[in-house]
Formats: structure tokens, C-alpha cells, sequence
């Protein structure tokens, strides 16, 4: 990771999670801490790659990319995946401080 590059957390949303888009659209989201743009880009990593760690299933090592709002480089580690809408309550429960941008707190 370059020293240039801020983390963020990321979220792929798989099965029930997923219901309001295209099976076939498998994507990461996240939220950029320098200026709060959500955004999101392809998933990289196969399902296999992903990991039970601190009570979700998750890839730590993570993903780069590059913010469409301010053109920022973003390390979006980790990437939680979430299978159904109460995992993804309990994962906005837990992580909410994390998903506010840094500059809104």
C-alpha cells in the first residue's frame, strides 16, 4: 500500500443481501474517507479467498482503486461479504462508526 492511499471499509453483498440487482453484478462498495463519495468497482477475488474472521466472513488483504469523486487512491481493506439483510444489520451495527467519512465525524 502506498503511503498516498487512506483504508476504507468495503462491503460485497452476496444471496439475499443482493436481491435488488443483477445476479451477474458482483461488486464491492465502499465509502471514500477523504471527501464521503460512495462508490464501487468489480470484485476481484473469488469467494473462496474470503475468510470467517471477528464474526464475518471477510478478505483482509483487501483491494485498491481510485475514488471517482476526488481521484484519490483508497485501499478498501477489509471487505466484509454479507449474505442476507441480518447479517447486514448486524454488520452496520457493529462497523458504524467506520462507515461515516472521516471529515463528517
Amino acid at each position: 500500500m502506498s503511503k498516498g492511499s487512506l483504508e476504507t471499509l468495503g462491503v460485497r453483498y452476496t444471496g439475499r443481501a443482493a436481491l435488488d440487482r443483477d445476479p451477474q453484478d458482483d461488486r464491492l462498495e465502499f465509502t471514500c474517507p477523504h471527501c464521503g463519495t460512495v462508490g464501487s468497482k468489480a470484485a476481484r477475488r473469488s469467494h473462496a479467498e474470503y475468510h470467517f474472521t471477528d464474526g464475518f466472513v471477510q478478505d483482509l488483504q483487501g483491494e485498491t482503486t481510485t475514488c471517482r469523486g476526488c481521484k484519490r487512491s483508497l485501499h478498501i481493506s477489509p471487505v466484509v461479504m454479507l449474505h442476507d439483510q441480518d447479517e447486514k444489520r448486524r454488520f452496520e451495527a457493529f462497523f458504524e462508526t467506520e462507515l461515516v467519512p472521516a471529515s463528517l465525524n
